[in-house]
């Protein structure tokens, strides 16, 4: 979630994390705080990492349903920091449903 500047007569009172509907809901005066491409990247890792993680249990199970398909996202978790599509488009596990087609 992005840092957002809080500000009142264009002086910075507070930063805090939100999303920017919210922000814009609630505030005059606001700025995005800029993302390094370092802090980009290891937020992408640290994502990817806690998703392969989560997937652990699905991958030594011999019997998880749809492991074949569990399999081949954990492996483009692994391959996803050497692509061009890194950190910018997360990879989607099997079970993602679009939220605007609905599939």
């Amino acid at each position: 979630m992005p840092t957002f500047i809080i500000k009142e007569s264009g002086a910075e009172v507070n930063r805090i994390v939100a999303s920017a509907e919210f922000v814009a809901d609630n505030y005059e005066e606001y700025e995005l705080v800029p993302v390094s491409a370092e802090e980009k990247n290891a937020e992408g890792r640290a994502w990817r990492d806690s998703e392969l993680e989560r997937t652990d249990i699905m991958s030594q199970t011999p019997d998880w349903p749809n492991r074949d398909d569990w399999l081949t996202y954990r492996t483009t978790l692994r391959d996803w920091p050497s692509t061009s599509d890194f950190p910018d488009t997360r990879p989607n596990d099997p079970d993602y449903v679009d939220p605007e087609t609905a599939e």
